[in-house]
């Protein structure tokens, strides 16, 4: 549950909120290609969910399985009364009559989960006569749409890809790291960090995004080296959940690599824990760091011309996994300044003391401290009352931040949810390659502002 604050002891609500129900993992099933969920839930949850988490934040769009394909049972006063699993029986017939998809979700709302609708029951009537579908729990009070997602993975991992004794294939990796469509650039950034791990010798389930090849890469999962959670917390229930159910051992790298330096760091990690030839992961970084040096001497020409007039500081409004990367990135690439980071996504308390160490060693001799906060009205708060020094700041947050970067006479730059000045097709900002794009729109952006 979110932690009451002093805006929230009165009316015990969030001003401007920045994330989703569990049941926005709905997203989470529509990310894996030939993948259709079906929502449980009242009438408007699942287009609420999208319409939110998917177009307003970047103009992601439905594609296959997502917005307008989605079928829900829109839970009336009706089925609150009588239950509603006749009503979902007659929907999940429907879908298989009437859409191909390799694999359903079933993802239940508040309402079903509080009248004590058996949807496993229903559910599991399919399921005996060989159908290719689950169910996952999802009601709004049990969280937000983070762990709704590892709600949603582990349903699929025991009721769809089973149980497994058989050998590891050595050089195979499962990838659990950033939340689809609610991290606004996830396809990019997910497409980047399987480049760059097969450039190694890695064969890579990354298992979401167009880069997955479906359900059955998620069949293989069981048979992967190792599991590689690349965030500073989602994942980590799954990854631990494979340990135990497959033996697997798992790899966690809290921050997700932008930039040479964080991503030829972040290789030889998992290179060695992989026992990938140094070699190999040698020769790959080489090759890349020759291009990303390249562009980047080029580039030195602008920013040794226009740095007196470009933003010094910075604060990072955002989710764990991007306020973190951009950190690293910013302090140790850029030489910038941190004031002000907020992470908005109400990570569980075990997981925080974890996140905090991070800041406190962003470079040598640069660190910060950070909060946890949700509640836009005190985010806005504590951005207002930041030293920014003696130039405008740049605010890394979202359209939410819109307004008061310009009250701050500073810039900003949307990087997470909801970004609805961003229209997002195959844009990251992770690793080498993503990094120029972060580039180009900081100051693109920066230069913009001033003229």
């Amino acid at each position: 549950m979110a932690e009451l604050n002093v805006n929230q002891t009165k009316s015990n609500s969030i001003s401007w909120v920045r994330y989703g129900c569990a049941l926005g993992a709905l997203h989470s099933a529509v990310a894996i290609p030939g993948v259709i969920p079906i929502t449980h839930c009242g009438p408007g949850c699942a287009d609420k969910q999208f319409m939110s988490l998917a177009f307003y934040n970047g103009y992601q769009g439905g594609g296959y399985g997502g917005g307008a394909v989605v079928p829900s049972t829109n839970f009336s006063e009706k089925e609150v009364v009588f239950g509603g699993t006749d009503r979902l029986h007659k929907l999940i017939e429907s879908s298989f009559k009437i859409l191909d998809s390799d694999l359903f979700v079933v993802l239940t709302g508040c309402i079903p989960d509080i009248v004590g609708d058996d949807v496993s029951a229903v559910v599991g009537e399919f399921q005996k006569k060989g159908a290719p579908i689950v169910v996952a729990e999802t009601g709004g009070f049990r969280g937000n749409n983070y762990i709704g997602h590892e709600i949603v993975t582990k349903a699929i991992i025991d009721q769809f890809v089973g149980d497994y004794s058989g050998p590891k294939e050595k050089g195979s990796i499962n990838v659990w790291s950033l939340l689809p469509f609610m991290t606004t650039f996830w396809r990019g950034d997910l497409s980047e960090i399987k480049r760059i791990l097969e450039g190694i010798g890695y064969k890579v389930n990354i298992l979401f995004g167009p880069d997955s090849k479906g359900v059955s890469e998620w069949k293989n999962i069981p048979k992967a080296q190792f599991n590689l959670v690349l965030s500073p917390w989602l994942g980590l229930q799954t990854a631990k959940h494979l340990e135990e159910k497959y033996g697997q051992p798992f790899l966690h790298v809290p921050v997700i690599p932008i930039g040479a330096k964080e991503t030829s760091a972040f290789l030889r990690k998992v290179g060695e824990f992989g026992g990938i030839s140094s070699k190999k992961v040698e020769s790959f970084i080489k090759s890349e760091e020759a291009k990303y040096y390249h562009y980047l001497e080029y580039f030195t020409d602008f920013y040794a011309e226009y740095w007196w007039g470009l933003p010094a500081s910075y604060s990072v409004v955002s989710d764990s996994a991007y306020n973190l990367a951009l950190n690293r990135f910013l302090v140790n690439q850029l030489g910038l300044i941190p004031s002000t980071q907020i992470i908005t996504e109400n990570p569980p308390e075990e997981y925080r003391d974890l996140i905090r160490e991070q800041y406190r060693n962003l470079a040598s001799d640069v660190s910060t401290e950070v909060k946890f906060e949700e509640d836009s009205y005190l985010i806005h708060k504590s951005l207002k009352d930041s030293d920014f020094g003696h130039k405008p700041p740049i605010i890394f947050g979202t359209t939410w931040e819109r307004d008061l970067a310009k009250e701050l006479k500073g810039v900003i730059v949307e990087v997470g949810f909801p970004s609805s000045y961003e229209v997002v097709i195959t844009r990251g900002y992770v690793g080498y390659r993503g990094a120029f794009s972060l580039l180009e729109k900081i100051y693109t952006t920066a230069i913009s502002a001033s003229a």
